[in-house]
């Protein structure tokens, strides 16, 4: 039977069947999906398949936690009874100057103080700008040390009392705390953090009410000028309140900005005084001046609202928020027209996030733990590119754990991570939001066969690009002709019918070499394929050859390869190169080593598992071994180890499509005996050992650098032949900020 058709199949019994019966995230679904999971995995890959997915699948879930970010117990405010706080000493050169607003409420000024100096590390200053309060507040500032007091004689209002605590400012950054907050473990770290980062002005926290509920992720604003206090009210660890983002406007109420950008704006403008619509108009002024706003959810504040400022007038400060939103609309109504949505909750998706470009969802098996394997590796930087460029992106992993601590790192890159809890269901999510991607992503066969159908049927705007990190019908294929066996076969004609039958589907097919290009045309010419390789940093090389020795392998022992290449060089290489070298060992490094690798164990070979920092191996290690048998695409192992500099001796296979040539960038060899005699040569050969080093940085730099990877990034994106519309892919490109906003001015 044709297999489209028993996906079609298995498509209408979920919509009509089984979505009704058992829901999307309920414990019967769960069991479900599980084991129809399992039976795919059975009859696709057999049982050995089965066997490696379920130990992938307790590896994820070692690395697994629970989503709870704690905002601390914050404990109710409580009275001033009469202490001084203790409070580091005041640096002379602080890199933040903590501004904070007073107008009476001395409780909350108190706890507010509190918090700051129990959960505050790092070089602050404080800045208290008593606004004329007519409680205790006076004599609680006169008992205080370390702290900077400035006291109005009149009641200025917000505006005046952060344009004159600015005034007083000797930090490098200014950061504006409301009186009626407390801050959280860790806050003021990210919100440095992201200031340092290319072109940013000013950064804002994610705001919690005290009892748990989201107050604000950022801020929204309308073409009416109409503002929009993002996630308000909501469960503040929902995945798309947590990843860093640029936004219009972050609120006042603790907003971090250059102190030489702030002055040069002229600070908050008085013609919002005294408050209201001062911060969104200094976001706006800020974004106009060529730099990014961003919301850092890594930094959590507790706000009461509503205690800071002084009231004036019989209506007190809530009536200037109508007047001063349409001052606002009268200075920027041209901005708001042009780049801003209307004023309605359906727009919330695309008017949360400040950005023109395209929305890009992606889709793997988890998220890449690039610490463990080389596919990771390249998705992670996949994604960080592709967050650089200005793309907004989604990423969802078929096994949607929020593994720590790659889901920070991620959400850190401006990516917004999908994670249970919150979505369990990637069919229910694609019926929600999938309109409103324009392209999907969709990563390794095994996951993309799970989706595309979906995808078609819920993104039918969105170019699909199907990447396939490497052909597993090849890599199996080459496993056959060494292992044989009829139920091997088997699999190689299925996994060859699915990749092919997926490229058909998809608008364009990415490979990481052009080896694999090739063979791809040469099954379907129709196709549209592309080259998308490994992606790496090149780092220097420490060491010298005689300050070096012994050999390595490094490599994720899920992957079978990897395991062969390890049973096959211990068994018929070492030996060889034990003979001739005595005194060398062997280190096998890598996640998930398989009981049988105990026996390996020694003093000569030395079977680590997995390291979270390996720069130490590539430093210290004379050469690297990638005896490969059998595999496909390109070897993230090898490019690694050029990447430090560190000489590699492969064979054929692992050398495939990466443009190594014997004697100038590698060694390679396939016969036992030979394999070992270039180890041996390029062991004792420091002229040998000196040009190859040389040549694997410079393979590394022409084919895998991270430069190269923007340039097929951006070529892939924005190519023409692809069946996707280029008009609508070009509408959503980024430009430069100052260029973009130029026009505004």
């Amino acid at each position: 039977m044709d297999p489209d058709i028993l996906v079609i199949f298995e498509q209408k019994l979920h919509l009509f069947i089984i979505d009704p019966l058992l829901g999307f995230d309920t414990p019967q679904r769960k069991m479900y999906d599980l084991g129809e999971k399992s039976v795919h995995i059975l009859l696709e890959e057999g049982m050995w398949g089965l066997v490696d997915s379920f130990r992938e699948r307790r590896r994820v879930q070692r690395l697994s936690r629970r989503v709870t970010r704690e905002y601390a117990e914050i404990p109710s405010p409580r009275p001033w009874s009469g202490e001084e706080i203790a409070f580091p000493r005041r640096p002379d050169n602080p890199e933040v100057s903590i501004v904070i607003p007073v107008y009476n409420n001395l409780t909350f000024t108190f706890n507010c103080l509190r918090s700051i100096a129990e959960h505050t590390t790092g070089s602050y200053e404080i800045i208290v700008v008593d606004d004329a309060s007519s409680d205790d507040t006076p004599r609680f500032c006169s008992l205080q040390n370390e702290l900077i007091i400035v006291r109005n004689e009149t009641n200025r209002g917000f505006v005046g009392s952060c344009n004159r605590g600015a005034a007083m400012a000797g930090g490098q950054y200014i950061l504006f705390l409301n009186n009626d907050t407390q801050v959280t473990q860790g806050w003021l770290e990210p919100l440095i953090r992201t200031m340092q980062s290319d072109q940013v002005g000013a950064v804002g926290s994610k705001l919690v009410y005290p009892d748990g509920r989201l107050q604000e992720a950022g801020g929204i604003v309308f073409n009416d000028a109409s503002g929009w206090n993002y996630g308000r009210g909501d469960d503040p660890d929902r995945p798309e309140y947590n990843f860093l983002r640029e936004v219009d406007y972050c609120s006042g109420a603790a907003l971090m900005v250059r102190t030489d950008l702030f002055r040069q704006l002229g600070g908050f403008d008085e013609w919002f005084a005294p408050g209201y619509y001062e911060d969104t108009d200094l976001c706006f002024r800020i974004r106009q001046e060529g730099y990014r706003v961003l919301y850092q959810p890594k930094s959590a504040v507790i706000h009461y609202e509503g205690m800071t400022a002084g009231r004036e007038g019989a209506g007190g400060m809530k009536e200037y928020q109508q007047v001063n939103r349409e001052k606002f609309f009268s200075r920027w109504s041209s901005v708001l027209a042009q780049s801003h949505k209307p004023p309605d909750s359906r727009n919330l998706f695309h008017a949360r996030i400040r950005s023109e470009s395209q929305n890009i969802l992606i889709i793997d098996h988890y998220l890449p733990t690039f610490d463990r394997d080389s596919g990771s590796l390249r998705m992670y930087y996949l994604l960080e590119i592709l967050s650089r460029l200005g793309y907004h992106v989604t990423f969802v992993g078929d096994n949607p754990s929020p593994l720590e601590p790659y889901c920070s790192l991620v959400q850190d890159l401006g990516v917004e991570v999908l994670y249970t809890p919150y979505v369990y269901s990637i069919e229910k999510y694609l019926k929600e939001q999938g309109k409103n991607f324009d392209v999907v992503f969709l990563s390794r066969a095994h996951i993309a066969w799970k989706y595309i159908y979906h995808i078609r049927r819920f993104c039918q705007s969105a170019r699909i690009l199907f990447d396939t990190v490497d052909l597993q019908f090849v890599r199996e294929a080459r496993r056959y002709e060494i292992e044989g066996g009829k139920k091997l076969l088997a699999s190689v004609r299925k996994l060859k019918e699915m990749e092919l039958r997926i490229a058909r589907l998809s608008d364009t097919t990415l490979v990481v070499s052009p080896v694999e290009k090739e063979i791809l045309l040469k099954e379907n010419p129709s196709l549209h394929v592309e080259v998308l390789s490994n992606i790496h940093h090149i780092f220097p090389v420490s060491k010298g050859f005689s300050e070096r020795r012994d050999l390595l392998f490094i490599g994720g022992f899920i992957h079978p390869p990897n395991v062969d290449a390890v049973v096959w060089f211990t068994d018929e290489i070492f030996p060889l190169v034990q003979r001739e070298i005595p005194e060398v060992r062997m280190y096998v490094v890598g996640d998930d080593p398989p009981p049988s690798f105990r026996a390996f164990d020694s003093d000569t070979v030395k079977v680590t598992g997995y390291v979270q920092d390996v720069t130490g191996f590539f430093s210290d290690c004379r050469v690297f071994v990638a005896p490969l048998r059998y595999g496909a695409g390109i070897k993230g192992k090898i490019n690694q180890s050029m990447s430090y500099g560190l000489p590699v001796v492969t064979t054929t296979i692992g050398a495939e499509g990466m443009g190594l040539i014997h004697g100038e960038n590698a060694l390679i060899a396939d016969d036992p005996g030979d394999f070992a005699d270039e180890v041996i040569r390029l062991y004792r050969d420091e002229a040998l050992w000196n040009r190859i080093s040389s040549g694997s940085q410079e393979n590394v730099k022409q084919f895998f650098s991270y430069e190269a990877a923007v340039t097929a990034i951006k070529g892939i994106l924005s190519s023409s032949d692809s069946g996707f519309i280029q008009g609508k892919a070009d509408s959503g490109r980024r430009e430069p900020k100052k260029e973009r906003d130029s026009r505004i001015r």
